[in-house]
């Protein structure tokens, strides 16, 4: 008769214990699965960063070294090079607070969804208006002081233009005007949104 040996060996009542005191003292230490992806969100952060325009650059209020390193991204072309760089940029984001930057970054986005959104309204209002007469009666109602009889030719050029296949040049011409009439307002909302 053989005896069992079994697969794990017992915990004594002394590694028990040390255990539960570790436990309940201290936090858990983070994962590394959890640090990787700080590391890739700071380092994604970075080249995004890298991709801004020099003026957006200097709002944001980077660390000198910061700065710098984006501004010497520009510069890099070499695959190698890139990484290594982005890795640098990385590291230097991790001696910052990122939080005030990414709120930047957001209300930009967030401003240039609501500009899409607008030329959107405006290529509607010119398609309707092309279309059928009535909208532009709705438009004036909206915008009161719009020269009528200029937007009236405009609109009878671009019908004219449609029916003959030619270039749309009256429809541009058409935008161009809405966006002078609506500009003001388009103007204090955006201007509202950044306070």
């Amino acid at each position: 008769m053989k005896p069992q040996i079994s697969a794990k060996p017992k915990k004594t009542a002394k590694e028990t214990e040390s255990t539960q005191t570790i436990a309940s003292d201290e936090p858990l230490p983070i994962s590394k699965t959890k640090l990787k992806a700080e590391a890739d969100a700071q380092q994604a952060l970075g080249v995004r960063l890298c991709e801004l325009p020099k003026d957006k650059l200097a709002k944001l209020d980077l660390p000198e070294a910061l700065y710098a390193a984006v501004l010497e991204s520009k510069k890099i072309t070499a695959n190698g090079a890139i990484r290594r760089h982005r890795q640098y940029l990385g590291r230097l984001m991790r001696d910052i607070d990122t939080a005030p930057i990414e709120e930047q970054l957001a209300r930009w986005d967030g401003k240039h969804t609501a500009e899409n959104a607008y030329f959107h309204g405006l290529e509607r209002w010119r398609d309707r208006m092309i279309a059928d007469a009535n909208v532009l009666q709705e438009f004036l109602a909206l915008y009161p002081g719009t020269d009528i009889q200029q937007l009236r030719t405009l609109i009878r050029n671009a019908q004219k233009e449609l029916a003959a296949n030619k270039p749309p040049k009256s429809s541009r011409e058409i935008f161009k005007l809405l966006r002078e009439i609506t500009q003001p307002q388009q103007t204090e909302a955006t201007q509202e949104t950044d306070r």
